[in-house]
């Protein structure tokens, strides 16, 4: 039976083998713990930095039982690895964090506004659309252009299309686009500026929240990141009641992603949620003591947290595709922390790795 705090020899395992998975194995190995990474895929970027490798699918019932025979707790790199899974690691007697539940909040993006909404965090108007009609009903309710997303899946800009108007043809057409699966129809945030924040709640219920981080999309995909963003101690002050009331709400372990809409009047707004380590929250990497990855692996063994707050400014910036193959140039660079992911393969808006350029605060 595990005990927690997690004394360092122990072994946390992880499901997914990504990035996030092999920076998260990275900061483990810091505090003295092993990684057991379960992956479907071979030679992945995080199974080469782990102790111990499964290559299976997430929900088979070996593989499930072979990581709950090695980790004395589990936790996810990414949302979509299925509750069920979750559970079944739970059911064998293996603290997982976040929860089953936790995953399966944010991983229909109905049941996840809706949540949001329960808790008293502001989102966007939404309605969940089986049909073209559907979607054309919602789109005349809040106003054409709405975004039409699936209702599960689909991450960097993929699984979404934009109603323009609300008739009969633009319906469809979007419909169609995203392949005529279930899905929600969002109305317009009229923001200013894209926000995040990345907080963390400990086995305690202790939380600490970073600084907040202004992003900036391009395509759909995150393509830079600068923290701590310009913001007011009032907008400080609400993005921390938010994430507070979100990681409450889910009774939440570890770290978490929020993506924050800032209207002109000052309010904020939840796009979305992630129940893991962040892209928005890599800057912390090079900008704080403790960063997002520590304090993730710090709250699922049951550590104290550890310190939020910036040392420097950072800009982080996703290196897609043969960008990459720039590395000499920016390794020479004295600001520029070059952080690459061993992805043995360079496709075009692949995430690649990325920098953070540092300058005092």
């Amino acid at each position: 039976m595990t005990t927690f705090p997690l004394p360092p020899g122990s072994t946390i395992g992880v499901l997914g083998g990504g990035q996030l998975g092999r920076m998260l194995a990275q900061a483990a190995a810091r505090l003295g713990f092993d990684v057991a990474i379960l992956t479907p895929d071979e030679d992945s970027p995080a199974s080469r930095v782990a102790a111990h490798i499964i290559v299976a699918e997430y929900d088979d019932p070996a593989a499930l039982k072979a990581l709950a025979a090695v980790a004395q707790v589990v936790t996810t790199e990414f949302e979509n690895v299925p509750a069920a899974a979750l559970r079944a690691l739970a059911e064998a007697g293996v603290p997982v964090a976040p929860s089953a539940a936790a995953l399966a909040a944010a991983q229909d993006r109905v049941t996840e506004k809706s949540f949001l909404n329960g808790v008293g965090v502001g989102t966007v108007p939404f309605a969940a659309a089986d049909d073209a009609e559907a979607v054309k009903a919602a789109a005349a309710e809040f106003g054409a252009p709405v975004l039409l997303k699936t209702r599960r899946d689909g991450y960097d800009g993929k699984g979404q299309a934009w109603v323009e108007h609300a008739t009969d043809a633009s319906a469809a057409e979007a419909f169609a686009a995203i392949g005529g699966k279930p899905a929600i129809v969002e109305g317009r945030a009229d923001f200013v500026r894209e926000l995040s924040v990345i907080a963390a709640r400990g086995r305690d219920g202790e939380i600490a929240v970073y600084p907040l981080a202004e992003n900036h999309h391009e395509n759909g995909v995150l393509r830079r990141t600068s923290a701590p963003a310009k913001v007011s101690a009032k907008l400080r002050e609400q993005a921390e009641r938010i994430a507070a009331q979100i990681l409450s709400g889910l009774d939440y372990v570890g770290v978490i992603g929020v993506e924050l809409f800032e209207l002109k009047d000052g309010r904020l707004l939840v796009n979305e949620i992630a129940p893991r380590v962040h892209n928005t929250g890599h800057w912390t990497q090079d900008g704080c003591e403790v960063d997002q990855f520590e304090q993730h692996i710090r709250a699922v063994a049951g550590w104290p947290l550890g310190p939020t707050h910036a040392l420097a400014h950072v800009e982080m910036v996703n290196l897609l595709g043969e960008e990459v193959l720039a590395w000499a140039k920016l390794a020479a660079e004295p600001e520029t922390r070059v952080h690459l992911y061993g992805k043995r393969e360079v496709k075009a808006g692949r995430k690649m790795g990325h920098v953070n350029r540092l300058r005092p605060l």
